[in-house]
């Protein structure tokens, strides 16, 4: 049975299936009011295929819930839909406390690696607002990096909880990045979906056109969805390739991190990652699902200590 709800500790619960509380949206964040429309059914909405209003809902959501003093994003950058990002977090939540057996998952003894965090920094933000966690945040793209560590300075709180490191090597994920002292609770990961920017631009037309339901979209209207610069969008042989290097490389950090984590965007991507995992031996390996409304996702866990180990993790 599928699921078809947020996770229950997701603040975006009571929106699933009745839409967003904009008059206290706008409140936090006046430029919203701009992109407001209402449905046929006389409901107040934002057109989903204009970036610049997803941006803002999500920058409304941000401020209004997760104690942030400041938040934006420059163009073409990823905007990532927040309710199904927090989801991430708290699943994982769900997967530490249980592995571990510990009584409470707030803890600033959870350090998180958050790989490809990008310029909006949304796992730090909602993981440290809802649990106190620290995380240290890695991308290939020195624009992201540098945005995010002016956003981190705007916000003290996040400031303190967040440290910012470059991957400069684009054939790896974490060689280079995990230090020799380094110890993380997690990992986490929202791999680049498509396999070539033609890729992107086809997906990314045929989501708008959906939008817009089945109106024609030319060329000079094309916009990738939430933004979405080509490194955050795209690789060579995409999120399997991507996840699967990942997954090699995580085996000589295998004591070094208790769960290795990756977002998988379509099932029948699955047996491949699984095999992977087989090859480096893996000792536990969970996929847990989620659900935003009707669209279901999930994330793959994987990791190299057994089940006694993960008791005596916070020892």
């Amino acid at each position: 049975m599928q699921k078809s709800k947020l996770h229950p500790r997701n603040r975006h619960t009571s929106e699933n299936g009745v839409g967003y509380d904009f008059t206290e949206l706008c409140k936090v964040n006046p430029t919203l009011t701009s992109y407001l429309k209402t449905n046929p059914k006389g409901i107040a909405t934002i057109n989903f295929a204009d970036d610049i209003a997803v941006k803002e809902l999500n920058k409304s959501l941000l401020l209004s819930m997760y104690g942030l003093v400041a938040w934006d994003l420059p163009e073409q950058f990823l905007c990532p839909p927040i309710l199904g990002r927090a989801d991430y977090i708290h699943y994982l939540a769900d997967l530490i406390q249980t592995s571990t057996k510990i009584k409470k998952i707030v803890n600033r003894k959870i350090k998180g690696l958050d790989i490809g965090t990008g310029a909006n920094l949304v796992y730090p933000i909602i993981g440290n607002h809802e649990y106190q966690w620290q995380f240290v945040g890695t991308d290939i793209d020195p624009d992201s990096i540098n945005w995010a560590k002016q956003l981190s300075q705007f916000n003290p709180k996040l400031k303190s909880a967040l440290k910012l490191r470059m991957q400069t090597n684009s054939l790896h994920v974490l060689d280079g990045i995990i230090k020799q002292n380094d110890r993380f609770t997690f990992s986490m990961c929202n791999p680049p979906f498509h396999s070539s920017q033609e890729e992107a631009e086809q997906g990314s037309k045929r989501k708008i056109q959906n939008l817009n339901k089945g109106k024609n979209t030319s060329s000079k209207d094309l916009k990738l969805n939430f933004g979405g610069r080509s490194n955050e969008l795209w690789c060579e042989g995409g999120e399997i390739s991507f996840v699967q290097n990942m997954v090699r490389e995580s085996q000589q950090f295998g004591s070094q991190v208790l769960w290795f984590t990756s977002l998988i965007s379509k099932k029948q991507n699955l047996p491949a990652i699984y095999t992977a995992l087989n090859q480096v031996k893996a000792v536990q390996v969970k996929t847990v699902d989620m659900a935003q409304g009707n669209k279901v996702s999930r994330f793959v866990a994987w990791s190299f200590l057994t089940s006694e180990q993960h008791k005596h993790w916070f020892d």
